[in-house]
């Protein structure tokens, strides 16, 4: 069965509870880069920690979240 709920960045920064429109996520990417190699994406020092432990969990678990974090994980590098 195709999972008919298209996860995006947009929607993914409104589950962090951040700013979801394409300006805001580009400036947000803008902010906030480049993240050093060494720090993991969840480890990041802006995150919430609900917001750590929603992507640590979702990057962990492998789950439908994992492809669109490791998304903005490129985008901050």
């Amino acid at each position: 069965m195709i999972n008919s709920i298209f996860k995006s960045l947009n929607i993914l920064f409104a589950q962090l509870g951040l700013p979801d429109d394409d300006s805001s996520i580009n400036n947000f990417v803008a902010n906030h880069r480049p993240l050093s190699p060494d720090v993991l994406l969840e480890a990041a020092p802006w995150w919430t920690p609900s917001q750590a432990s929603f992507l640590s969990e979702a990057i962990d678990s492998d789950s439908d979240w994992a492809e669109v974090a490791d998304s903005l994980n490129a985008l901050l590098r």
